[in-house]
């Protein structure tokens, strides 16, 4: 990302995606009965997670959950009814996060298996 100071780009991958690159979020798939949160992305992509993982979500009833709006052009999504805003940039993080920690412990157990 280009900052309004000195002009000098952002080194973070996920700003560059976002800001440099133009990526957004175009829709949002939810499913409460299979925990499931899908963002679909404006290159086509889809990017999936847990409802379970953000506690307001998972508190959240149906209604709710489907009463969402994207924000900032598609880089965030707000769900007002229950005051939860998520960023593409933190989606990406949290996501990135689970996976490794999962990854983690799939490889503990394996261990302890053989």
């Amino acid at each position: 990302m280009i900052t309004s100071n000195n002009n000098i780009k952002s080194k973070d991958p996920f700003d560059i995606l976002i800001f440099e690159k133009g990526l957004r979020i175009k829709n949002v798939i939810i499913d409460k009965s299979l925990d499931l949160l899908v963002l679909i992305l404006n290159n086509g992509k889809l990017i999936q997670s847990k409802i379970s993982y953000y506690k307001r979500l998972k508190q959240a009833s149906v209604e709710q959950l489907n009463n969402w709006t994207l924000i900032g052009q598609g880089i965030g999504v707000n769900w007002k009814d229950i005051d939860e805003d998520l960023s593409i940039k933190g989606f990406f993080k949290d996501a990135a996060l689970k996976n490794v920690l999962k990854k983690l412990q799939n490889k503990e157990l394996e261990e302890m298996i053989s």
